[in-house]
């Protein structure tokens, strides 16, 4: 069993994000592209966004920290510390309306 400090690795990249153009840092917690289930670790300076894009699967964001709002063409939810967000099987996009860091949940179809 792998234990590891998500608190520690939001730290690490909340600088990696305030020193990247795009404001975004991510780093992978489990698995990875050649596995079903995959978890990213993602902070996002605010302002920052991650740019639209289509979901490989089922997906959620648990955010740990902060507020963001994810975007689709027809919709928009907001996000804050302890909210659940259910990605829709639409293109989408993320910003971080102040400082935030979030899981994110992918199971690849």
């Amino acid at each position: 069993m792998n234990k590891m400090s998500l608190v520690a690795l939001t730290r690490e990249l909340r600088t990696r994000a305030a020193g990247s153009e795009r404001k975004v840092a991510s780093s992978t917690v489990f698995g990875g592209h050649e596995k079903t289930l995959r978890q990213t670790l993602v902070v996002v300076a605010a302002g920052g966004e991650l740019a639209e894009h289509e979901s490989p699967g089922e997906a959620t964001v648990q955010v740990l920290s902060g507020r963001i709002t994810l975007d689709t063409a027809e919709d928009s939810w907001d996000g804050r510390t302890g909210d659940l967000l259910v990605v829709p099987p639409a293109r989408h996009s993320v910003r971080a309306v102040e400082d935030a860091s979030f899981l994110l949940t992918v199971a690849k179809n």
